[in-house]
């Protein structure tokens, strides 16, 4: 019994560590996205939810399988077209992965956007 309990204690320790680890690339995302695409203020994109939310979860994962992400995101803001053609291999990962996190269907996002 004391066994089956100190195995159920480190299965939960352990899924709730792989859940955080599974939101960090998000939370990179956001970050990326409020530091460095300020000009999609000039599209009409007045924040980071309103970005996210342009498009559902499904739709975010298959840009990103079909490798059209980053074209999305300069039809949503061609002001920063620039700087979607600049950005390394992580931050697409990270902006993506922040893109479907808070997708039209998917959560809310919190803290500074």
């Amino acid at each position: 019994m004391k066994k089956n309990i100190s195995l159920l204690l480190a299965v939960f320790v352990a899924s709730s560590v792989f859940a955080t680890a599974a939101t960090a690339d998000a939370i990179k995302g956001q970050k990326y996205y409020n530091k460095n695409l300020k000009e999609c203020e000039k599209d009409g994109i007045k924040n980071a939810s309103v970005f996210t939310g342009r498009n559902d979860r499904d739709a975010w994962s298959e840009m990103k399988e079909n490798d059209k992400i980053v074209n999305q995101w300069k039809e949503l803001c061609p002001s920063a077209a620039k700087k979607f053609d600049k950005m390394k291999k992580k931050d697409i990962e990270d902006l993506a992965d922040f893109c479907w996190q808070y997708a039209s269907d998917g959560d809310f996002p919190t803290g500074k956007d």
